[in-house]
């Protein structure tokens, strides 16, 4: 199966299972959030995919993954908390790559970097 069918397979099964009915922006946060909520194991060790001017990670960063922000934050995009040292912090999932979470886990969260991917919509609904 080549990469291109599989996206469109992918896509669908995002579209039909984790976004289907959802039409306003915060209606796809809340359907990705309960998605993401029930799929997402914690503490997960990631990476750092993408460095980003707001937040002082660096791309390649170690970080442990240790819970979903609160719902209410999640409305405007899908946000972690990470422990980063001895500090925890706030960020995107799509700022993340899991590097040993269970197999949900991971395809969770690459769910929604590919989902992001296609929309073009970068980290926000």
């Amino acid at each position: 199966m080549g990469r291109t069918q599989l996206n469109a397979e992918r896509e669908h099964r995002i579209d039909m299972e984790v976004v289907v009915d959802a039409y306003t922006a915060e209606e796809r946060a809340l359907s990705w959030y309960y998605y993401l909520e029930e799929q997402l194991s914690f503490p997960c060790e990631a990476n750092v995919r993408k460095a980003m001017a707001s937040l002082p990670l660096p791309t390649g960063e170690p970080v442990s993954v240790i819970g979903l922000a609160h719902e209410d934050r999640c409305r405007i995009g899908i946000f972690v908390w990470v422990r980063w040292g001895q500090r925890d912090a706030v960020v995107p999932l799509a700022q993340i790559v899991s590097l040993n979470g269970d197999e949900p886990t991971r395809v969770a969260i690459s769910d929604w970097h590919d989902w992001h991917d296609w929309h073009d919509q970068g980290y926000a609904f």
